[in-house]
């Protein structure tokens, strides 16, 4: 489990949405648990949840319904509630979700639920390569649909950079690399140069009109895609 940080308005918020659960699940209410904490976010940040429970009715969510206004009132986004047995068995389905949460999270309420759920390598693995495939093929069709425009593909690299920072970070995972520098892990791991994976993030930190030759830096940005997506394909031939 990773601490991560809350803020003194975070935490109050995240008890009182654990309250209003434990209030409508009572004993069915297994943990819940704050996530995504350690991804870059605005301020303030909408704070995501997870609860897990014993069994989530129809009218457990009517119950639910009157209060998502004022969760969003603190900030909160509407928690993720799921069957805890459901949330096992869906490992497989949503590998890099479940993955981060598992990886990443605060403990709110009841006991740490996911004791020694892992997801699996090969499942990692498949999600990998489908988002690296998929970031591949909406550059190159957003490069085309720019129109060759220097403010368009630089709005193109700048609005994809914290997909990018997430595919890089779940590639990380794959390889068992804890640095927290996604652009050194990329060189180090797969070959891609840190360089370019600083000078996207930082257009997307950023703002595009500061690229200085956009077209050139897509084309440098989608090759390197390209070896992410060939380092993920054969992975299968390392593990």
């Amino acid at each position: 489990m990773d601490s991560g940080f809350l803020s003194p308005e975070e935490r109050p918020a995240l008890d009182g949405l654990a309250a209003d659960l434990q209030r409508v699940f009572g004993a069915r209410l297994h943990a819940v648990v704050a996530y995504g904490l350690n991804a870059p976010a605005p301020s303030p940040r909408v704070v995501h949840s997870l609860a897990l429970v014993e069994r989530l009715t129809f009218d457990d969510l009517a119950s639910c319904l009157p209060l998502a206004a004022g969760w969003r009132r603190r900030n909160l986004a509407v928690p993720l509630v799921l069957e805890r047995e459901e949330f096992l068995r869906t490992l497989d389905v949503f590998p890099l979700e479940y993955g981060d949460i598992i990886a990443h999270h605060v403990l709110i309420a009841g006991a740490e639920p996911f004791g020694a759920a892992r997801v699996s390598p090969v499942d990692l693995r498949r999600a990998c390569e489908l988002g690296a495939k998929s970031h591949l093929i909406h550059l190159r069709e957003g490069f085309l649909e720019t129109g060759g425009d220097s403010q368009a593909v630089g709005r193109l690299i700048a609005a994809s950079a914290p997909a990018f920072r997430a595919l890089l970070a779940n590639i990380a995972r794959l390889a068992d690399d804890d640095d927290d520098d996604v652009a050194d892990s990329a060189e180090r791991q797969i070959g891609v140069p840190s360089t370019v994976v600083r000078e996207v993030l930082g257009a997307g930190a950023g703002t595009y009109s500061s690229i200085t030759e956009p077209t050139a830096l897509l084309s440098r940005y989608i090759a390197a895609v390209e070896q992410m997506w060939e380092y993920v394909d054969t992975w299968r031939t390392r593990a």
